[in-house]
C-alpha cells in the first residue's frame, strides 16, 4: 500500500474555506445588486472590496504553497483549486461593475434565476471546502452543482431567447448579454472548482 506524509497543518484547508466563503459574501452582493431600488454605487464598492480579500486569500494560498515543504496535495492541485475559486469571484465582480458602467436600469427577471443558482453553488461550495481535509462526503457536491450548472445553462438559453427577441433595443442588447454572459461564466468557474475537487478526491484516494 503506498505510504503518504501529510502535514498536520490546517492551513490550506482553513484559506481555502476562507476563499469560499468570500463567494458566499459575493453572492449575495450580486443579488442586491440585480434588486430594484438599490444603491448599486455602495454594492459596487463592497463587491471591490469582497473581491479584494478574495484575492488576499488567494495570495496566501500560494506563499503558503511557496514555502512549505509538505503540502496536503500536490502543488499544481492547490494551484489550480485557489485559481478556480479565484475565478468565480472575478465573474461575479465583473458582473456588478458592468451592472453600474452600463447603467442599467431595469435588468430582466429572468436574471434572478441565475443568480439564485450562483447563490447555491456559493453555499454548497463554502460548506464542502472543510471536509477536503478528509476527502469524504464530497461526491454529492460535485453531483450537485452539475444539477446546478445545466439549470443555469437552461436559464441562460431563455433569457439569451428573450434578449434577441425584438423587445429590446440593439444597445440593451448587448448590455445585458454581457451580464448574462459574466454571470454564466461564475456558473461555469463553479463547476470547474467542482471538477477540480472530484479530480483531486479521485487522485488521492
Amino acid at each position: 500500500m503506498a505510504f503518504r506524509l501529510r502535514p498536520h497543518d490546517t492551513t490550506f484547508y482553513d484559506l481555502f474555506t476562507e476563499a469560499a466563503e468570500h463567494l458566499v459574501e459575493g453572492a449575495a452582493l450580486l443579488a442586491e445588486m440585480l434588486g430594484d431600488g438599490m444603491d448599486r454605487n455602495g454594492i459596487a464598492r463592497r463587491m471591490r472590496d469582497a473581491e479584494h480579500a478574495a484575492d488576499e486569500t488567494t495570495h496566501a494560498i500560494i506563499r503558503r504553497v511557496n514555502t512549505t515543504f509538505i503540502t496536503p496535495f500536490d502543488r499544481e492541485d492547490i494551484y489550480a483549486l485557489a485559481s478556480g475559486l479565484d475565478d468565480v469571484m472575478d465573474f461575479m465582480d465583473e458582473a456588478v461593475d458592468l451592472v453600474l458602467l452600463y447603467e442599467v436600469v431595469k435588468l430582466p427577471k429572468e436574471l434572478a434565476n441565475q443568480v439564485e443558482v450562483i447563490q447555491q453553488c456559493a453555499e454548497l461550495t463554502a460548506a464542502s471546502m472543510p471536509r477536503l481535509r478528509a476527502m469524504s462526503d464530497l461526491e454529492e457536491y460535485w453531483i450537485e452543482i452539475n444539477r446546478l450548472e445545466n439549470l443555469g445553462d437552461k436559464s441562460y438559453r431563455r433569457i439569451l431567447a428573450k434578449l434577441f427577441s425584438g423587445k429590446y433595443e440593439a444597445l440593451e442588447v448587448l448590455k445585458l448579454k454581457d451580464i448574462v454572459d459574466s454571470l454564466e461564466a461564475a456558473i461555469d468557474a463553479f463547476e470547474r472548482v467542482a471538477n477540480i475537487v472530484e479530480q483531486l478526491v479521485v487522485k488521492e484516494s
